[in-house]
């Protein structure tokens, strides 16, 4: 079993300053295999504000797959936005917007989607896709098969559908054809999990979409701050949701939902779903 930790939209410069250090604390106690972060890492793509990001990224375990989002493209400068969109990112995150963690029990695959020409929407390219398919080839069939991007490619109930990623159908006949697992995101500061059943319906094959909210932003759009941590199995998925109790001054555990595999087909095991206070 592999223990992931997914963390999304941090957005520093609007961070609530008081999640962090518990934060990283209860990721420390996870001791996760993978710590996963899916975008968003700053609110307005500002140098101080990535150098706040990375430092605080530092007091975390490794190793890390981490993509950028949206906000980490400059809004305002022209220049920095077309011309040099991710610099600051790559200066201070990480050069690499692919980045790629494989073991014997898992493959974490990370894809940009931060796209110039939009300000909020996100997008993957037959490039990217390629790239997907060929890292996965090869791997043994036991190997749980996980992309993590910030936009998504599913949503949850009542979701805009104009957040979906662009050219999400490609994407996924290639996901179809490579086995792909497990699809973590963010962006929309709302937690979700599910099965690309209902949306995608391409027979014999369907994925998971694990979606995290915002972990330590004041942009909470109405949930708490969360984050979720992944227990992952070739053919079992749990995923704990934490939120932050406002009285207690902690993260505490939200929900527990559990998936099993049949093939290559992803399905929530209802029997397993626990809700605090339920």
């Amino acid at each position: 079993m592999r223990t992931l930790v997914h963390l999304s939209d941090l957005h520093f410069g609007r961070v609530d300053a008081a999640l962090l250090d518990p934060l990283r604390d209860f990721v420390h106690r996870i001791a996760p295999d993978v710590v996963v972060v899916s975008g968003d890492l700053t609110q307005r793509a500002k140098s101080e504000q990535f150098e706040q990001a990375r430092a605080w990224l530092d007091t975390l375990p490794g190793p890390q797959i981490i993509v950028p989002g949206n906000h980490d493209i400059s809004l305002y400068n022209v220049f920095r936005r077309f011309v040099e969109p991710l610099k600051r990112y790559k200066r201070y995150i990480t050069e690499d917007l692919a980045p790629v963690y494989i073991d014997d029990e898992i493959a974490v695959l990370g894809v940009n989607t931060a796209r110039s020409l939009t300000f909020k929407d996100g997008r993957v390219n037959e490039e990217q896709v390629a790239q997907i398919r060929a890292q996965l080839a090869g791997l043994d069939p036991r190997v749980t098969r996980i992309v993590v991007t910030h936009h998504p490619f599913d949503l949850p109930e009542h979701g805009d559908e104009k957040d979906i990623v662009g050219r999400a159908g490609m994407a996924m006949q290639a996901f179809a054809q490579s086995g792909v697992d497990v699809l973590m995101a963010g962006h929309l500061h709302a937690s979700h999990a599910g099965s690309t059943a209902e949306r995608y319906q391409m027979g014999d094959y369907a994925a998971l979409v694990v979606q995290a909210g915002t972990a330590t932003s004041t942009r909470g759009r109405g949930e708490v701050n969360s984050f979720n941590v992944l227990r992952v199995e070739h053919e079992r998925v749990e995923v704990d949701r934490y939120g932050w109790d406002v009285v207690g001054g902690k993260f505490e555990l939200m929900s527990t939902e559990k998936f099993l595999r049949s093939g290559n087909v992803w399905t929530e095991h209802n029997d397993g779903l626990y809700a605090a206070g339920i």
